[in-house]
């Protein structure tokens, strides 16, 4: 589970920005009647969902795809080579491009708190550390800086839980993070990692393969019918039949977030559906549903999988092809399950309401005057009360994450007319 993340140079992002879910000290009669939305371990009471507000183009969208772009690297920096240009974009204005990004997650594995970081260019690894916390005290396990010299040695420190390191490190080139490296030459600690950020963190709803899609429904038929249903569809019965053509295998990361659930499973699996009305007609699921309905399903089949086996999920407006009862159910989901984690982007403002929310689940991105991202929480305005109302508050500009628009008639009318 996640208990922290920071990024600074992505994007929009040009200053560090941190999204915190470990649960603010809030005493509120509002928050303590939302027990349901936070978790306790390692004696750290954690937040299960974590929602972004803001205008459009204010960055809450980069800030996902950061986070999906970074995470990315981890399972993917292995297979790089020398010609690699990665695959994001730092803040264009005042010499950022020029400057390195960081990213830095706190998150617990296996009951145990680590820390890792990296700080790279679109050429190059500069730096990467990992830590944990295996009693209570924090604890190096490595330290890279590309900067301290020729040598290897002088650019990586161990402690002593990677058998053989500087074999590892000898293996690491400047394109390849060491923990991708590190789990891809079966070191534990490196595994262990990387089945963190590949298994655990789900950087979207498509990121499955078809085969994956048919065990997933197999596994969760009878639950995902029920979800349909819970959430006002008709239908009543999902077969899932595999194709002789393999279907290819999507991660759900900066180059692949533009495709539809179509376009990864439409010649490798065949979805058929049946409804209440006549439950012996089949229709063609990808082909004869609503687009609303080809989403509910999947994101009931991922919200499935990642709640029931506390898995993290990222997904960038949540609201798209979706009624607000069913967010409003999905984060019922989520309040229900044990440990499983939501972070999410959305416009839409019924949520923003403190007997739904606790004040730290609510985030406002805002477009600064430099063109750049700043992100902050409803827990940074200590003078808004419990008993004000939120969602006119944020559509009236007191949180500033809402587009300024100049609506007058006379400007509709020049803007349609030219005079």
């Amino acid at each position: 589970m996640v208990l922290e993340i920071r990024l600074s140079n992505f994007f929009s992002i040009k200053d560090e920005v941190a999204l915190d879910f470990r649960a603010a000290n809030i005493n509120s009669a509002n928050a303590k009647a939302l027990t349901d939305s936070i978790f306790e371990e390692t004696n750290t009471e954690i937040l299960k969902t974590i929602a972004i507000y803001g205008a459009n183009a204010s960055g809450k969208s980069n800030i996902i795809k950061a986070i999906r772009f970074c995470n990315a690297m981890v399972f993917e920096s292995h297979q790089h080579n020398e010609n690699t240009l990665y695959n994001f974009q730092p803040f264009k204005f005042q010499g950022y491009d020029k400057k390195p990004s960081t990213y830095f997650i706190r998150f617990i594995n296996n009951g145990v708190e680590f820390e890792y970081s990296f700080m790279l260019t679109r050429h190059k690894i500069i730096s990467e550390s990992l830590f944990y916390y295996p009693n209570g005290r924090i604890t190096k396990i490595f330290t890279r800086d590309e900067r301290l010299g020729t040598g290897k040695k002088d650019k990586y420190s161990f402690g002593d839980q990677i058998k053989r390191p500087m074999d590892v490190a000898e293996n690491t080139s400047e394109k390849t993070l060491f923990i991708s490296r590190a789990s891809q030459m079966d070191r534990e600690i490196g595994k262990d990692i990387f089945n963190y950020f590949h298994q655990k963190f789900i950087l979207d709803y498509i990121g499955f393969g078809a085969s994956a899609i048919e065990s997933l429904t197999n596994q969760n038929r009878l639950q995902l019918i029920e979800a349909i249903k819970t959430a006002d569809s008709d239908i009543v019965d999902v077969k899932i039949k595999m194709l002789k053509q393999p279907g290819k295998h999507y991660l759900a990361d900066a180059k692949n977030l533009t495709l539809t659930v179509e376009d990864i499973v439409q010649d490798s699996i065949q979805i058929t559906t049946y409804h209440k009305s006549s439950p012996s007609i089949p229709f063609d699921f990808l082909r004869e549903e609503s687009q609303g309905t080809i989403k509910l399903f999947f994101i009931m089949l991922t919200i499935l999988d990642v709640v029931k086996n506390n898995k993290v999920l990222l997904i960038d407006e949540i609201e798209d092809s979706l009624h607000p009862k069913i967010i409003e159910y999905i984060f019922k989901i989520f309040n229900t399950g044990e440990k499983a984690q939501l972070l999410c982007t959305t416009h839409n403002t019924q949520f923003l309401n403190l007997k739904k929310f606790r004040k730290d689940q609510i985030y406002f991105a805002n477009k600064k005057e430099d063109g750049s991202t700043d992100l902050y929480s409803l827990f940074d305005y200590s003078d808004f009360r419990d008993t004000m109302d939120l969602e006119k508050a944020y559509l009236q500009g007191r949180f500033d994450a809402v587009p300024l628009l100049n609506d007058s008639p006379a400007t509709i009318y020049t803007l349609l007319h030219g005079k």
